[in-house]
């Protein structure tokens, strides 16, 4: 017998038969619902209240008997046994308005391709594009078959040899030059890695060459974003993003590659991130009102693991050692056969991938911002689950990925969570009373903290004294502030009576011990990169901070805590989404899509577990901000005065 499930505050309903999953009633309703862990039981952020009704559910550590009281469940382990009336809480919501956020007074460096100055100079050369030709009529004295006249008009009008054809174009040819008396625009592919011959890949009636257009995209674990490209006047038109649909099946690449090897588990995750990308495709083309056939082409950069995903190729060998990936070099492949709503002859062209963990998003950056013809020693860092990281310059490029796990996007912080309406986001300490005065995104009810709250909480209790450097909190100092919790001692932020859910928001010794292997993963991996080539933090000349989170990060509290390494302030620079940026510009320069192999098979990868020297380092880092006071001169100086 089937049961009906109202989702509050959506007031969306749905039946589903007796004894299914609550989760996946959820996931069938279109209603997202936080589940880090892709509904395995052990991360506890799907969290419901149960209104009406009842559901079939097993005791667990991960709520309270006053919680249990109140009617928090966890949806994953729930099954339908009545009709339903569910809330989601806000902290098991997602926020798509902070998506696009920015940070105000971060001043991104300049990506190495100035469109406008291409221009200017005759080298704008996008990889696709549209060539208007009036041929001659066909008659009885001329009579060759179409695509004859076509290829004859491409050499006569632009010198075009050798060309290639997509056979679909075929079967609408004849239409189509006869449509307007044989004046056409042909559209071109000039990406073809193997050969400089370009490839035919579509025909319309008339001058069409001003209505051309590209998209880029970047598939990120959590977010996928899209550029919408005019390549007639070599201009961003817009850009829009939302959620991963894959979310709902796992936080990170580790837990979605395991419900990939579920029954049907590699479909369901990319029949989502394909029915994302059509969702933002065309809400972005209504927005500008452009049909979708005006689009010729799409250039993409994700990880390893999102890009196997994507094309259903079996991601299983990506977390196995010795960690092989199916594929580095995707080959172009049409759209359509991937489910996504374009035109036929559109192509997505991926960006390489180097390794497992090194994919074509940092790829992607690496181009973006221009390291690769730099003569600059450049440490480049995408902080994230993987945080992957590149060292070198010019002539050569080191990279791995440091398993820092979630605790950057509050996975593994009791009261963690993405950069969302109502994070903590900004945070100082009084040292004489231990008083917090904490900002959250939208200035909300704070309903937990952010990964950029984290690091800048962590190193306001480190300033005022109240953290130690082994992230212990003193026991010694008289406030209400500190007290021992279910986890062992903590620090409260903010008072039930101040809070979105009407819980109190702490950080307890145990978030920080999580939040000090993250940071620890990133710092061994940059001190290990340089010891295997021979130098040392001392002789970076820059470091760029790639991605949206980098873009929110405080130079000063992420170096305090040990994130980053102690340099002069002027060395560091913000990327912003170096991978989107990359893809677009692979979408306004052939060369450039041409050269994106050559820099990824000039990083040469350094799987930093197998790395002698790394477990060492990330030991020495777990200390705040390490055990080497010789690596951080300027913040040890600066705690010996606050403790004196």
């Amino acid at each position: 017998m089937s049961k009906k499930i109202t989702f509050k505050p959506y007031d969306l309903t749905i039946e589903v038969e007796d004894g299914e999953n609550l989760l996946r009633a959820a996931l069938r309703a279109g209603v997202h619902i936080n589940a880090s862990c892709g509904g395995s039981g052990v991360c506890g952020k799907c969290r419901i209240i149960l209104e009406e009704g009842s559901l079939e559910c097993p005791p667990t550590t991960l709520l309270s008997k006053e919680e249990w009281e109140l009617g928090y469940r966890q949806a994953c382990q729930c099954a339908v046994t009545s009709d339903l009336v569910v809330r989601i809480p806000p902290e098991s919501l997602l926020d798509r308005k902070t998506i696009t956020r920015r940070k105000a007074g971060i001043t991104l460096r300049p990506a190495p391709i100035d469109v406008p100055a291409l221009r200017r100079q005759g080298l704008y050369d996008p990889a696709f594009q549209k060539k208007f030709l009036k041929l001659p009529p066909a008659t009885l004295s001329d009579n060759v078959c179409d695509l004859s006249r076509l290829e004859n008009g491409l050499h006569r009008q632009y010198g075009l040899n050798n060309l290639t054809l997509d056979f679909l174009l075929l079967r609408k040819l004849a239409r189509v030059m006869r449509q307007d008396n044989f004046e056409v625009t042909a559209t071109l592919d000039f990406a073809q890695r193997r050969s400089r011959n370009p490839r035919l890949v579509d025909i319309e009636p008339g001058d069409t060459t001003g209505k051309h257009f590209a998209l880029a995209v970047d598939i990120g674990t959590t977010t996928v974003w899209v550029q919408l490209l005019d390549l007639a006047n070599g201009e961003i038109i817009g850009q829009a993003a939302d959620y991963n649909g894959q979310l709902s099946y796992g936080d990170d690449v580790i837990s979605r590659i395991v419900y990939s090897q579920k029954e049907n588990g590699l479909k369901t995750l990319q029949t989502a991130v394909v029915a994302t990308l059509n969702k933002i495709i065309k809400n972005l083309l209504r927005r500008y009102k452009l049909p979708v056939e005006e689009v010729s082409h799409i250039t993409l950069a994700a990880n390893t693991t999102m890009t196997h995903l994507l094309y259903a190729i079996d991601p299983k060998y990506i977390r196995l050692a010795p960690y092989t990936p199916t594929a580095c070099h995707i080959p172009p492949m049409r759209a359509r056969h991937l489910g996504l709503e374009v035109p036929e002859h559109v192509f997505v062209y991926s960006v390489s991938s180097v390794s497992s963990y090194v994919g074509g998003d940092i790829v992607a950056g690496v181009l973006a911002s221009g390291i690769y013809k730099e003569s600059k020693l450049t440490l480049y860092i995408d902080i994230g689950t993987n945080g992957e990281i590149v060292i070198g310059n010019q002539e050569w490029l080191a990279c791995a990925a440091c398993s820092a796990g979630p605790a950057f996007e509050g996975g593994g912080i009791r009261h963690g969570m993405r950069a969302a309406k109502g994070a903590v986001e900004e945070a100082t300490v009084n040292p004489e009373t231990a008083e917090p005065m904490i900002m959250t995104i939208d200035l909300a009810k704070p309903k937990g903290i952010c990964g950029s709250g984290l690091i800048n909480l962590l190193a306001a209790l480190m300033e005022a004294g109240i953290v130690l450097p082994n992230g212990k909190f003193r026991d010694d100092l008289d406030t209400p502030r500190i007290r021992m919790g279910d986890s062992g001692r903590e620090y409260v932020m903010a008072y039930g009576g101040e809070t979105e859910s009407g819980e109190d928001l702490t950080l307890s010794e145990v978030d920080i011990d999580n939040l000090m292997r993250a940071k620890g993963a990133m710092f061994a991996g940059y001190v290990t990169l340089l010891d295997n080539v021979g130098l040392r933090l001392q002789d970076l000349e820059q470091v760029i901070l790639a991605g949206a989170f980098g873009s929110f990060i405080n130079i000063e509290n992420a170096i305090a805590i040990g994130l980053l390494p102690d340099l002069p302030r002027d060395r560091f620079h913000f990327v912003g989404n170096g991978s989107l940026t990359g893809a677009t510009l692979l979408a306004f320069s052939r060369d450039l899509l041409e050269e994106e192999r050559r820099v990824a098979d000039m990083m040469t990868n350094f799987e930093l577990s197998e790395t002698p020297g790394y477990m060492d380092q990330y030991i020495a880092a777990l200390f705040l901000p390490h055990t080497k006071e010789e690596y951080f001169p300027t913040i040890t100086e600066r705690l010996r005065a606050v403790r004196s």
